[in-house]
């Protein structure tokens, strides 16, 4: 039996199934909510999935990029049950979640975007061919205006857009523009890649991983501004 956990965004998510089948999955809203919700919402999926703690051998964890205290809090719990359970961990981006849940074609180029703050986004390209997953561009982030130059157009545009970004997209002028659709990571979607080919990735030394956090927290931020110099980057960061 598997435990996905998704945390990377304003919603958390936890499902119990195996690769390619949800038996159950619950959610809650709000960032703030994550840490004191997130082991209620897991005994609440094992639950309803009729299952207990003991019959967990995996874990799986959307690994960001996205909310800094959502990701901190999603690979605290993990590491416990993983340390305390002997369980096998297996990680996926947050992104190649959310590319997932636009429903795209075998054939679509899917450009999975999130709200990095600063006036830039995280983006990932995917697509899902029959039993496995391509990533035609590891999730980083961009300045919009960049995106906007250097990637070709895709098939479908999914995540939630930041303001005005929508509007931009129109500048996308190869004769086509891509399908929009909103979308956020899921646990769900975690056990449907964990069942493809290249959908999730095995760590092995589960204690020296951290999430790939995508940029450092805001109170990181401030400080390097205030005091005009760089904190060494927390691993799992990227720059």
């Amino acid at each position: 039996m598997w435990l996905a956990l998704e945390t990377s965004s304003d919603r958390a998510s936890v499902a119990v199934g195996r690769p390619g089948e949800v038996l159950t999955e619950v959610s809650l809203d709000g960032a703030r909510k994550h840490a004191g919700a997130l082991p209620r919402l897991i005994e609440e999926a094992l639950d309803q999935a009729g299952a207990e703690l003991a019959a967990l051998t995996d874990v799986v964890l959307g690994d960001g990029p996205g909310s800094f205290t959502g990701l901190r809090v999603g690979a605290a719990v993990a590491k416990a049950l993983i340390r305390t359970r002997g369980l096998a961990f297996h990680t996926t981006p947050a992104l190649a979640c959310v590319a997932w849940s636009a429903g795209a074609s075998p054939t679509d180029r899917v450009l999975a975007v999130a709200n990095a703050l600063r006036g830039e986004v995280y983006a990932g390209e995917y697509r899902f061919p029959e039993g496995r997953v391509e990533v035609l561009q590891e999730p980083t982030v961009w300045l919009p205006e960049r995106l906007l130059a250097d990637c070709p157009v895709p098939d479908v545009v999914c995540g939630i857009l930041p303001n005005g970004l929508a509007e931009r997209l129109a500048e996308w002028s190869s004769g086509r523009h891509p399908r929009i659709v909103r979308g956020v990571a899921t646990a769900g979607a975690l056990l449907a890649l964990a069942a493809r080919r290249g959908g999730v990735t095995r760590i092995s030394d589960p204690a020296g991983w951290e999430p790939r956090y995508g940029r450092p927290a805001e109170a990181q931020a401030k400080w390097e501004r205030d005091h005009g110099r760089q904190l060494p980057d927390t691993p799992g960061h990227l720059r």
